[in-house]
C-alpha cells in the first residue's frame, strides 16, 4: 500500500539527509562504535546543513517549519543507514530535548540557548531518570533549593543519552521534596558549572557509538533563570505533555529498523545457497518474510497516522503509548528472525543485523518500558 506521509518537500530533505549520512556518519560508524561516542562536530556539522532544529523560528537560526515529517525523515534515514547509534544524538536533540527548549523558554532563554541548538555548538540532553528508581519519577531524590537568585542542586542522574557531549542538560529536580508529581521543576544545567560531574561512558550491550553517561550534581548553583517555565512545580506536566512526541520518535525509528532489517535480509537470502539453492527459495524463509514485512506495512501506516496527529495537535499519550510499545516489540522481533535468516553469519559483527539486533534491545525499555506503556493504555480504559 502506497504510503501518502510525504509530500516533495520531504523527500527533497531526505535525499540531502541520506547524503549528509553516507559522507558524514557510515564511513565513520565503525571507529565511533569502538570509541563509544561521537564527535561534537557531528553536531556542528548537522547543524550547518540545515538538519538541527528545522522547527525553530528562522529569527534564531532555524528552519521556521513545525512539520514534524521531516524530524520522521531523519529517524528513517539513521535506521536505513545502519548507524542508528551514531545517530540516536541527533533525534534526542531534535525530537526530545528541543520541544521543552520551545515550549517553556522565556525570550531571554530563547536568545541565549536556541542558536546554539540549532547550529549544534550546544548539545543538548534530558536527565530524568535516577539510580533504582527506574520509571519512577515521583520519586526521585534529586533535589534544587533556592538561595537568593540560584537554585542549590545536589543527586544524581543515570542513563542519560548525550551525556558526555551535553552542553545544556534539561534536568528533572525536587523544588519542593514534601511533594510528590507536584514539587517536580525542570532546571537545565550548563556544562562547566561547578559540582557538574560526568561519570563513566556506560559500557552498553548495543548502540555503543551513543554516550550514555551517570551524572552528579553536588552543591551545584543554577540561576533562578535556567528554571523552564513561569513557576516551579510544573516540571511532571511539562514531561506529560512532552512525551507522547518522544515515544512516537521511538516508534517511527523502530519501524524503520525492522524495515531495514528486511530489506538487508530479503537481499541475503537471495544470493545465499545452501542444499543447491537460494534459501530464500524455501518456504519457511518466504512465510517468515512474508509476515514481517506484513507486520512492518501495518506498523508503518499506524505511525503515519500518528505523525498526522501531532503535526495536528491531537496526538495523545494513549496512541503515543500504543505505538512505541508495539512497534519496539515488532522490531525486536522482526530484528530477531532476520538474524535467524543469515545463519552463523547473523551472530558475527561484520554483518550489520548483529548489530542491529543488539541495538534493537534498548528499545522497549527507554522513552517508557513497554509494561509502562500497557499501563497507560490500560488505565484509559477504565481498568
Amino acid at each position: 500500500m502506497k504510503r501518502t506521509l510525504y509530500e516533495s518537500d520531504h523527500e527533497d530533505f531526505r535525499e540531502a539527509f541520506r547524503r549528509f549520512l553516507e559522507v558524514e556518519v557510515v564511513p565513520h560508524h565503525l571507529d565511533w562504535e569502538r570509541e563509544g561516542i561521537v564527535p561534537r562536530s557531528l553536531f556542528t556539522t548537522a547543524g550547518k546543513s540545515g538538519f538541527l532544529g528545522m522547527d525553530v523560528p528562522e529569527e534564531y537560526g532555524g528552519g521556521g517549519v513545525a512539520d514534524f515529517r521531516f524530524n520522521a525523515v531523519v529517524a528513517e534515514e539513521i535506521a536505513r543507514s545502519g548507524a542508528a547509534a551514531a545517530g540516536l544524538g541527533l533525534t534526542l536533540h531534535n525530537d526530545i530535548s528541543l520541544p521543552y527548549f520551545l515550549s517553556y523558554c522565556s525570550p531571554e532563554q530563547r536568545e541565549r540557548w536556541l542558536p546554539g541548538i540549532v547550529s549544534g555548538e550546544l548539545i543538548t540532553a534530558i536527565a530524568m531518570t535516577e539510580p533504582g528508581i527506574g520509571s519512577d519519577l515521583a520519586s526521585m531524590t534529586t533535589t534544587a533549593v533556592r538561595q537568593g537568585d540560584h537554585y542549590v542542586v545536589n543527586g544524581a542522574k543515570t542513563f542519560i543519552t548525550n551525556g558526555i557531549n551535553a552542553d545544556l542538560v534539561i534536568t528533572a529536580v525536587k523544588t519542593d521534596p514534601t511533594q510528590k508529581h507536584r514539587g517536580m521543576s525542570l532546571l537545565v544545567l550548563e556544562r562547566g558549572m561547578e559540582g557538574f560531574e560526568r561519570g563513566r561512558n556506560l559500557d552498553k550491550l548495543g548502540q555503543h557509538a551513543q554516550d550514555t553517561a551517570e551524572l552528579s550534581f553536588t552543591n551545584v548553583q543554577v540561576p533562578v533563570t535556567n528554571l523552564l517555565g513561569s513557576e516551579e512545580g510544573q516540571g511532571f506536566t511539562q514531561l506529560v505533555t512532552n512525551l507522547p512526541q518522544e515515544r512516537l520518535s521511538i516508534a517511527i525509528s523502530a519501524v524503520a529498523a525492522a524495515r531495514t532489517a528486511l530489506e538487508q535480509t530479503l537481499e541475503y537470502v537471495k544470493e545465499r545457497k545452501a542444499f543447491g539453492q537460494p534459501i530464500g527459495s524455501f518456504q519457511n524463509s518466504r512465510f517468515v518474510l512474508a509476515e514481517i514485512a506484513t507486520e512492518v506495512d501495518i506498523a508503518e501506516h499506524y505511525v503515519d497516522d500518528c505523525v498526522r496527529a501531532l503535526n495536528a495537535g491531537e496526538l495523545t499519550a494513549v496512541d503515543a503509548s500504543k505505538a512505541k510499545w508495539w512497534c519496539t516489540e515488532l522490531q525486536g522481533r522482526a530484528v530477531d528472525r532476520c538474524l535467524q535468516l543469515h545463519g552463523g553469519y547473523g551472530y558475527m559483527n561484520e554483518y550489520p543485523i548483529a548489530r542491529a539486533y543488539a541495538d534493537a534491545r534498548i528499545t522497549r525499555i527507554y522513552g517508557g518500558a513497554t509494561e509502562i506503556m500497557k499501563e497507560v493504555i490500560g488505565k484509559s480504559m477504565g481498568l
